[in-house]
């Protein structure tokens, strides 16, 4: 049986895909920083809870240590991020910036860094690093694409960053698959549900790549359609 730890999977997509997950058989555990809502979420779903925050290491290392003890870890799933503040790119600063990627990216360095050795005992591990294609150079080219129409340095360098982060781990552990999942223009809290695509549409590529068990793709950059230009 696969285990698989989605944090911030409390709500939204990261809910959406504990579900999903579970009706695929997994074992899932929900990954929180709010203790009551990430247990009300797990036992609604049938899941496992541990309390995460993504920003502080010491809770980092104590949600590894739990997994472990409680059986080990197959795919972690990267899901929790923020939209960082809403303000004009006139008015960002560098505060700014570091509170967006302390969540966006640095959470999923302290995560990879805790997590590897767990993973590492598995038969067919997996970390799956939930993007955007607001990071994404050809997507913010496109004038087709939603994307492009789009202002946002804060949230959108640090999924760039995010996705050059999985490239790179992908090269570094071999025997990991390390891939980064864009869920598209989903409605959600992060666009006052304005996305064009469900929460279920929503989570099909990290749902793909979860399920694809050993021997699957690494060090691509995917969403719902399959491998997409970066």
């Amino acid at each position: 049986m696969t285990t698989t730890l989605i944090t911030g999977g409390n709500k939204s997509l990261g809910y959406e895909t504990a579900r999903r997950l579970i009706a695929e058989g997994h074992t899932v555990w929900i990954g929180a920083r709010d203790a009551s809502r990430g247990r009300a979420a797990a036992e609604q779903l049938g899941a496992r809870f541990v309390q995460l925050d993504v920003t502080d290491d010491e809770s980092v290392d104590a949600a590894a240590a739990a997994v472990e003890a409680g059986g080990g870890l197959d795919v972690l799933i990267n899901n929790a991020g923020i939209i960082g503040p809403r303000v004009d790119p006139s008015n960002v600063t560098a505060a700014d910036i570091l509170a967006t990627y302390d969540t966006n990216v640095f959470g999923i360095v302290r995560m990879t860094h805790a997590f590897l050795p767990v993973l590492q005992k598995s038969s067919a591990p997996a970390i799956i690093n939930v993007t955007s294609g607001l990071g994404s150079f050809h997507a913010v080219h496109d004038a087709s694409n939603v994307a492009s129409t789009i202002v946002t340095p804060l949230y959108s360098s640090s999924k760039s960053a995010v996705t050059m982060l999985t490239v790179q781990y992908a090269k570094a552990f071999p025997g990991i698959r390390i891939n980064a999942a864009d869920p598209g223009y989903t409605a959600t809290d992060f666009n006052a549900h304005s996305g064009t695509q469900t929460v279920t549409e929503g989570t099909d590529a990290v749902v793909a790549l979860a399920l694809q068990g050993s021997g699957g793709q690494t060090g691509t950059f995917t969403d719902r359609n399959g491998i997409a230009p970066f």
